[in-house]
């Protein structure tokens, strides 16, 4: 390995009175760390020289406009070299198309998509493959076919309930006319006219069937000139997919990861060991995988990172600009929990109980059911690592508790009122009214920004965002429908208190839809997720009204917030 990095940029301003970090960034949840702040301000200054990147992905941040670009995720990486300097490195998640050349920013891990001649060969005859795909699937001949094909279908049917229409006409005479002649005619004349009735029957049967047959070989010729275009279609499609795979396997195994022992693996090897073993489209591409690469490669010692957003929001996820982030979910922390072996890493915040220490008030209690004020950062179920919830603590202090006992739930970052069944019974009637959504429900919440109506609605439908769990995004495609409607309270230091009236209870439905750019476009004060973290998040359940789920009796809680 050389000791040249040209990638490694000096502070600006001195940074000698910042003390440095004892041990790296937790990647997936972080507050900056001094030094790694300095970095990304001194970058940020950089991205601000770019006048016209920065009119596309800023200035055009509340613009609708298909041309409009979204904005992109930087990091940077605080590292020291050998003569014990302090520097930082530079990078961008994806690619940029514009001229960025006064910034030294790290290199892709790989190239070979760009570069590579084998690599280029064979993506232009998966290239033509799928230029083939699109030439059948839109071709006259299979256009004149499924038109043939169905106007058949459509002909058949047609002729074939004329036909049954008449057999029943025809039966419904033949009755009639064995009805009138069973006391009219002899035996012998009464049992030839049977006979001949059925032998009416008979003929009309098998019309029906010739019919049929008739049919059916026009459709059967149709239907092979059709399996001949679409048969061609699968065959490609089948090719498409088998040099697809080997390909992007050949492109995997070229994004090798260092960790700090020295140790590199392929992307085959590192998502292997996942259900989904292939790794996801732009994985190795983001910003944090490639900075630790270039640190390891030019014996730079990482000492701290961090992630921010540059630019407009994407459609669906929410982004603020110079916002810091974690690094994604999907595709870098398989990587990065490789590359970080080696390295002394600070705790995952996220294994600390947040309950340890808090007391779970109840607000009401009879034999049937309790109303709490649960805590922020407070689960109210059991999480993956952590057990302490309110569904833990009541089953400790109510042991003869039966059934599921959580009738809902709150986000853990969000306190307030929460409605717990002791029994089966009180819980099916209980969650009989959130389904029919008879109770009625109040948040409070504090957003940062002053809103200027007094009250509207927020109809944007959510869905998990399956690369930065446990966030949601909007998606119209897939989304599950969600709507708010909310009311001003008091406007005061350039925040809004208002009031939230949640009429679907998706997960985070509040925080988006306040965070979104097409909801409120204001975070919630606190909101580590969708805005910026503070002291906790401002956002508490403050009133419910319901029926009592045995008694049938009107019940009203109301607990202010702590805020």
């Amino acid at each position: 390995m050389t000791n040249l990095a040209p990638c490694f940029t000096l502070f600006s301003q001195a940074v000698d009175s910042i003390t440095l970090p004892e041990k790296f960034t937790f990647p997936f949840y972080y507050q900056p760390q001094p030094l790694a702040v300095k970095a990304v301000e001194q970058l940020q200054q950089q991205l601000e020289m770019l006048p016209q990147w920065l009119e596309k992905t800023v200035l055009n941040a509340s613009v609708e406009s298909h041309k409009t670009n979204t904005g992109k995720m930087f990091g940077v990486l605080v590292v020291q070299n050998n003569q014990q300097e302090l520097g930082f490195l530079s990078a961008y998640s994806g690619q940029l198309e514009d001229n960025t050349a006064d910034i030294n920013f790290v290199p892709a891990v790989s190239n070979m998509q760009l570069q590579d001649a084998a690599f280029l060969a064979e993506n232009r005859i998966i290239n033509n493959i799928n230029a083939e795909i699109e030439q059948l699937a839109h071709s006259e001949p299979l256009s004149v076919i499924n038109n043939q094909l169905s106007a058949a279908t459509a002909s058949y049917q047609q002729e074939l309930i004329a036909q049954q229409s008449l057999m029943v006409a025809s039966r419904l005479q033949r009755k009639q006319q064995r009805s009138e002649a069973i006391d009219r005619l002899a035996e012998h004349d009464f049992e030839q006219l049977k006979a001949n009735l059925a032998g009416q029957s008979i003929q009309e049967k098998k019309q029906l069937q010739a019919l049929k047959q008739s049919w059916q070989d026009q459709l059967d010729l149709l239907q092979q000139a059709l399996a001949s275009i679409t048969s061609e279609i699968a065959k490609l499609k089948k090719l498409r997919k088998s040099r697809s795979k080997n390909l992007q396997k050949k492109l995997f195994a070229q994004y090798q990861f260092l960790n700090a022992k020295g140790e590199a693996k392929d992307l085959n090897a590192i998502f292997a060991e996942l259900p989904d073993h292939t790794p996801p489209a732009g994985a190795g591409d983001c910003a944090a995988p490639k900075l630790l690469q270039y640190a390891y490669q030019h014996n730079l010692k990482p000492l701290a990172m961090a992630e921010f957003w540059w630019g407009a929001a994407p459609k669906s996820a929410i982004r603020q600009h110079k916002n810091y982030y974690p690094s994604c979910y999907s595709k870098c922390q398989p990587i990065l929990t490789h590359m970080l072996q080696g390295l002394q890493v600070d705790d995952n915040p996220l294994l600390i109980n947040p309950a340890l220490g808090k007391d779970l008030a109840i607000v009401y209690q009879d034999a049937d059911m309790l109303v709490v004020n649960k805590p922020a950062e407070f689960l109210s179920v059991p999480g993956r690592n952590i057990e302490d919830s309110v569904y833990s603590r009541i089953k400790s202090q109510f042991p003869q508790a039966s059934g599921p006992i959580i009738v809902h739930r709150l986000d853990m970052s969000t306190s307030g009122l929460l409605i717990i069944a002791l029994n089966k019974v009180a819980h099916k009637a209980l969650q009989k009214q959130f389904i029919e959504r008879t109770i009625e429900k109040r948040y409070v919440a504090l957003v940062d920004g002053n809103i200027v109506a007094e009250s509207g609605s927020i109809d944007l439908p959510l869905t998990l965002d399956f690369d930065d769990k446990p966030r949601q995004m909007v998606c119209y495609q897939h989304g599950k429908h969600a709507l708010t409607t909310w009311r001003v309270l008091e406007r005061k230091n350039n925040t809004t208190r208002l009031h939230l009236f949640p009429k679907t209870g998706r997960t985070h439905q509040l925080r988006v839809h306040c965070a979104h750019k097409m909801g409120l476009n204001m975070p919630i004060v606190g909101d580590d997720h969708y805005g910026l973290k503070a002291n906790r998040l401002h956002l508490h359940a403050e009133y419910l009204s319901f029926c009592h789920p045995i008694n049938e009796t009107k019940l009203v809680f109301e607990v202010a917030a702590d805020f």
